[in-house]
């Protein structure tokens, strides 16, 4: 698969992935669906993130004109975006339950970069 493809394929899952997003926001009302309202809205929102920041760090690796097209910098892209969705979705988690402070976020911080830390130390 070459990155132009691969590139495509990402836009395109990711434009479906928003669209089902804002009807997830639009059209289901968290307090007459209960969990199954709430886990839609936190798996749409996931695939969401994910897609944009992965295409996000493959255009600033692009741009910083590393080889193009290698499967290590597009998996890393692709794992920094996952990891950052986790962040911002457990973000979102937190303030749901009303249970976010400064140190919290933090602590999810720091915990998203222990697992990147570990990744890039165990790299092959």
């Amino acid at each position: 698969m070459t990155l132009k493809s691969y590139l495509w394929g990402m836009r395109i899952s990711t434009v479906f992935a928003l669209a089902a997003w804002g009807m997830v926001i639009n059209y289901v009302d968290p307090q007459k669906t209960g969990a199954l309202g709430q886990i839609l809205f936190y798996i749409s929102a996931f695939l969401s993130f994910t897609g944009i920041f992965t295409l996000f760090f493959t255009w600033l690796r692009r741009k910083e004109g590393l080889e193009e097209g290698h499967p290590a910098f597009i998996g890393m892209s692709f794992r920094q975006g996952v990891l950052m969705s986790f962040l911002v979705i457990g973000l979102f988690f937190l303030q749901s339950m009303r249970i976010l402070v400064w140190w919290d976020g933090l602590l999810l911080v720091a915990g998203v970069f222990l697992v990147e830390l570990y990744f890039l130390s165990h790299r092959k």
